[in-house]
C-alpha cells in the first residue's frame, strides 16, 4: 500500500498524531466531516463498521465535528484507532508489514518479547523531564473559574449510558510509598469541573487512593492524559506493571527511549509531554458519588458503581485544537493484544509443562486459548489450572500443539473432534475481575477449563488416534501441495475472465 512522503510509517510514535499520519498513509483513516450523537450517529456508525469489515479490518475514523446537546462541538474525536496485527506491527515499529494476520502476529509477539530481559520483565528506561515551553500539552492552560469539560465534544455512546464519558484516559496517580501508577479508568462527565473516575476493585489505582485514605489523607492529587502516544496507551490500558512499578518507565523500555514528561499546573505530578490533553484535579477521599449506568465490555449495560471516586477539575491543558478520542466500549476494541499475550506468554512458559503458546480474542474477553507439547498424562489439565488462575479468565482452553490458536475454526474443531466433556474442570465461585455480565455477584463467579488435547488412554481418551485426512494427502503425495501453489495465480485470475 503506498505511503505518504515525509510520514513516519513505522513507530515507535512519539505522538498520537504522528501515530494517525501513519495509519491515513496506510489507507486506514476515514475522515467524517459531521456526525449527530445526539441521534447517535457516530455509535451507530461504529457498529455497521466493525459488522461490514471486521474488528482487524475495520479503519479508524475521526469526526470532525459532532452534535452533542443541541451544539455543533469542532474535535475532531479519533475512534476506534487500532485494529488488527499488521496495525500493531507497525506501532511497535516493524518493517515488511503485511495485512496477513497469522503471519503478522508472531513477529509481533518475537518483538514484544525481545522487550523484556531475562527474567520475563518488561525493560525499563527513565522518563525524561522537559521544560513546560516545549510541551504540547501546555500550548493551551485553563484554570480556576475558566475550566469548563463540558464544551469539548465528549460522546454519550448510548441513551441508556447515564451521560457523557471520558473514557480512553490515562490517570496518573502518585503515591508517597509505591510511586506513580498509570491507569485507564472511564469518567463519567458530572458538571463544568467535575466528572466522576471508576477503578475497578483489583486495579492498582483503586490500591493507591484506598491505601492513601486509610493513613488519613482528606484528598488525593490527579492527573488524566488523554491522547497519548500508542505504546503509553498499551501499558496504561494493561497489567504490564505490577504494583509498584512506573508504566511511564516501561513504555520507555518498550519504546527503547525515554518518554518526555512534565509538571503539571496544580500539583507536582508529572504527565506525558506529548498528550493531547491534561486533566488536573483533586479526588475527595471521604465522600463518593455514584456512577453510571454505562455500557460495558461485553456488549450489556452495566449497572454502574455506587459511592464512587469523583474528581473537582483545578485546570485543563491541551494542544491547539486537542484531538480527542472516544472508544465504543462493547463495540469497537480499543486495547492493544500484543502486551497482554507477551506477558501471558512469559508468565505461562515458566509454570506450563511443553508450552507452545497463547492466544486471546478481541470478541471474546475472557476466553483463553492455550497449545502445549503434550507428553503425559495431565498436562492439559495442569496447563488449565494455571491460567485459570488469572482474574481476567473465564474459559480455558488447551489444545495440541498442531492447533492453530489464532484460528477458531481449528479450535472448534479440536473441542468437537478430540475433547469429551469428562476432560473439564468447573471452577464455581472464584474471583474475577471481568465485568461479566452472567455474574450472579459482583467480581465473583465460575470459570471452566477444556482440556482439548488429545487424551491418552490414562485419560480416558481412545487407544490411538486416528491421522488427519490432509496429513495423509501429505504424506501419501508430498508434491500435491506444490504443484497447486504453482498453478494458483493462473487459476485465480480466471475469475476475472
Amino acid at each position: 500500500m503506498s505511503e505518504a512522503k515525509n510520514v513516519q510509517s513505522t513507530g515507535p510514535f512519539d505522538s498520537l498524531r504522528d501515530y494517525v499520519a501513519a495509519l491515513e498513509a496506510r489507507g486506514r483513516l476515514l475522515r467524517i466531516k459531521e456526525m449527530d450523537q445526539d441521534k447517535y450517529a457516530a455509535s451507530a456508525f461504529a457498529y455497521r463498521l466493525i459488522e461490514k469489515v471486521g474488528h482487524d479490518k475495520a479503519p479508524a475514523f475521526m469526526v470532525e465535528r459532532v452534535k452533542i446537546g443541541g451544539e455543533w462541538l469542532d474535535g475532531p474525536v479519533l475512534c476506534n484507532p487500532y485494529a488488527g496485527w499488521d496495525i500493531e506491527a507497525m506501532i511497535y515499529g516493524l518493517d515488511d508489514i503485511v495485512e496477513d494476520q497469522e503471519v503478522m502476529f508472531p513477529r509481533v509477539m518475537d518483538k514484544l518479547l525481545s522487550r523484556m530481559d531475562s527474567t520475563g520483565a518488561w525493560m525499563k528506561e527513565a522518563p525524561r523531564t522537559v521544560e513546560a515551553s516545549t510541551a504540547p500539552c501546555k500550548e493551551v492552560i485553563i484554570s480556576g473559574d475558566d475550566v469548563d469539560i463540558l464544551k469539548y465534544p465528549w460522546f454519550q455512546n448510548l441513551p441508556a449510558d447515564a451521560g457523557r464519558y471520558i473514557n480512553m484516559t490515562a490517570v496518573v496517580i502518585e503515591h508517597p510509598e509505591h510511586g506513580r501508577n498509570v491507569g485507564t479508568y472511564r469518567c463519567q462527565v458530572k458538571g463544568k469541573n467535575k466528572i466522576s473516575m471508576n477503578p475497578s476493585p483489583g486495579h492498582d489505582g483503586r490500591r493507591m487512593l484506598l491505601d492513601m485514605k486509610a493513613k488519613g489523607e482528606k484528598r488525593a492529587k490527579v492527573a488524566i492524559a488523554l491522547g497519548v502516544d500508542p505504546i503509553i496507551w498499551s501499558v496504561s490500558t494493561t497489567r504490564m506493571a505490577l504494583f509498584g512499578e512506573d508504566e511511564l518507565e516501561i513504555a520507555g523500555g518498550v519504546k527503547g527511549k525515554p518518554i518526555d514528561i512534565v509538571k503539571c499546573e496544580t500539583s507536582d505530578i508529572m504527565v506525558p509531554a506529548q498528550s493531547e490533553m491534561i486533566i488536573e484535579g483533586e479526588i475527595p477521599l471521604d465522600d463518593f458519588e455514584d456512577e453510571g449506568p454505562y455500557g460495558e465490555m461485553y456488549g450489556y449495560l452495566g449497572s454502574g458503581t455506587k459511592n464512587n471516586f469523583y474528581i473537582n477539575i483545578k485546570a485543563i491543558t491541551h494542544r491547539h485544537q486537542p484531538w480527542l478520542q472516544n472508544s465504543f466500549t462493547g463495540t469497537t476494541f480499543d486495547m492493544l493484544r500484543a502486551p497482554i499475550i507477551a506477558s501471558y506468554h512469559n508468565r505461562y512458559k515458566k509454570v506450563i509443562p511443553n508450552f507452545v503458546g497463547v492466544y486471546t480474542f478481541r470478541e471474546a474477553a475472557g476466553f483463553v486459548v492455550v497449545s502445549i507439547d503434550k507428553k503425559r498424562p495431565g498436562e492439559g489439565m495442569i496447563a488449565g489450572q494455571n491460567v485459570a488462575a488469572g482474574p481476567a479468565t473465564k474459559v480455558v482452553v488447551i489444545v495440541d500443539k498442531d492447533i492453530n490458536i489464532q484460528n477458531p475454526y481449528d479450535i472448534f474443531h479440536a473441542m468437537t473432534a478430540r475433547w469429551q466433556p469428562s476432560a473439564s474442570n468447573i471452577i464455581p465461585q472464584t474471583w474475577i475481575t471481568l465485568p461479566d455480565p452472567s455474574l450472579p455477584h459482583k467480581n465473583l463467579g465460575g470459570k471452566i477449563i477444556i482440556d482439548a488435547t488429545r487424551q491418552f488412554p490414562e485419560e480416558g481418551g481412545p487407544a490411538s488416534w486416528p491421522a488427519y485426512n490432509r496429513t495423509l494427502l501429505e504424506e501419501g503425495c508430498p508434491e500435491a501441495f506444490d504443484i497447486v501453489d504453482a498453478q494458483w495465480d493462473d487459476i485465480w485470475q480466471s475469475l476475472d475472465r
